[in-house]
């Protein structure tokens, strides 16, 4: 079933998702497939897998000065999501993002993934690099999320980018966004960057998840101020478990959004990594059930480096 589907089912019965990032150049599919297998005893609707197209280096020439060089690091979303699908047997939304590509990849990338049958897209324009102070598009690529959406919706009406027809257009792809709570870090206030949204809905897209937050309240703001502006599509909160001390100081310059005080003072007591994860699998799991009270069915979690705290707070839900 499409990932669209369930979650529109969602609102008779609770489900989660799950999103996992493919491992380093080399390092092998190992640990990975293993926290997919604790993931998948959890029965999720569905898994996305991040894309990283690429990052920049600095290498030191032999004349003393330093080249540029973008390098790949976590290749194989569409690889990765795949083999889950193949193995796990579970739905797997890849996401695709005009970091890094140019508009012929991101077509073969499309061409790839319905030879694949996979067809379930979380659409991204991508970081930044982390040097730069604005966004640089790929030459040749998109600099926003809605142009990528044009060229999927083009592809699913049967045209490559080019206009040329596709002799045999396969089954059409649904298409999911991001969205931010707290305003994506580059919009100059959150008026604006919801007006984005509501264009990204126009042009097809089907649901949106959020970028992860630790205080219900936004979500519940973020909402409301959605719906009063005409944006229907459902809107799936993104979560992830507090897990180390340090993360006080690093998911708000991360992830631009705010511990909530009551948070922040409870891991000022913390004295150990240890006493941190336990406190971000009580505080999630009472941000879940809050979620629960307010109707809503469907949560995604982010594993990154969290997966036995997720698995500990879903089956604390489902108990």
């Amino acid at each position: 079933m499409a990932v669209a589907n369930l979650i529109n089912q969602s609102k008779d019965e609770r489900q989660f998702s799950f999103e996992v990032l493919p491992p380093l150049k080399g390092t092998g599919t190992e640990r990975l497939f293993a926290d997919i297998a604790k993931l998948c005893e959890l029965n999720p609707a569905f898994i996305n897998i991040t894309t990283h197209h690429s990052e920049y280096v600095y290498n030191e020439m032999p004349d003393g000065r330093y080249e540029r060089q973008s390098v790949r690091r976590r290749p194989g979303t569409i690889a990765v999501a795949a083999a889950i699908q193949q193995r796990f047997r579970v739905p797997v939304q890849p996401h695709v993002i005009c970091s890094g590509a140019t508009i012929e990849d991101i077509e073969y990338e499309l061409l790839d993934l319905q030879f694949l049958g996979i067809t379930d897209l979380l659409l991204l324009r991508g970081d930044k690099a982390k040097d730069d102070a604005v966004f640089r598009p790929t030459p040749g690529g998109h600099a926003h999320t809605t142009d990528l959406i044009r060229q999927v919706q083009r592809f699913n009406d049967g045209f490559f980018a080019d206009g040329t027809p596709i002799k045999c257009p396969g089954q059409r792809f649904d298409i999911g966004v991001a969205c931010y709570p707290e305003k994506h870090e580059e919009a100059p206030n959150l008026q604006r960057d919801m007006e984005y949204l509501l264009q990204k809905q126009q042009l097809g897209a089907q649901y949106a998840v959020t970028q992860l937050f630790y205080g219900n309240e936004k979500y519940f703001s973020f909402v409301e101020k959605a719906r009063e502006m005409g944006i229907t599509i459902p809107i799936i909160p993104g979560i992830k478990p507090f897990g180390k001390l340090s993360q006080l100081t690093v998911v708000p310059r991360t992830f631009h959004c705010d511990i909530p005080e009551p948070l922040a003072k409870e891991i000022d007591k913390c004295k150990s990594d240890d006493d941190a994860r336990r406190l971000g699998i009580e505080w999630t799991t009472e941000q879940c059930r809050e979620l629960y009270n307010h109707g809503i069915n469907d949560i995604h979690f982010y594993t990154m480096g969290a997966v036995g705290s997720v698995v500990e707070i879903v089956k604390k839900l489902k108990a």
